[in-house]
């Protein structure tokens, strides 16, 4: 068992934990700030992608999906996708990368 404060991390996107098999990481994007973009996939991870904060968009395989606090959204193998924070809010989530990614 293992149990980690996702609370404490300082950076943009941090690895906070993981196995052979999985792997969580933190990501805070700041107020209109994006990550990813129309070439970015992952070829063999599935990507749970968790919002604890904040509000944005993501947009996957060319779907809009409306981003808050509680919403869990599922990228799967090879489906490309960009996440903008377009709040006035840090847009703070928790990813997990099925196997590890990173």
């Amino acid at each position: 068992m293992r149990c980690i404060d996702t609370t404490s991390t300082p950076g943009f996107f941090d690895v906070v934990g993981g196995t052979d098999r999985s792997q969580a990481a933190t990501m805070v994007l700041a107020p209109g700030q994006s990550t990813g973009g129309p070439e970015n996939a992952h070829a063999a991870s599935d990507q749970w992608l968790y919002v604890v904060a904040g509000e944005g968009t993501a947009t996957i395989a060319g779907d809009r999906v409306d981003l808050e606090p509680g919403v869990l959204v599922l990228v799967e193998p090879g489906e490309t996708h960009e996440i903008t924070n377009t709040g006035d809010d840090p847009l703070e989530t928790v990813n997990v990368y099925a196997p590890p990614e990173y």
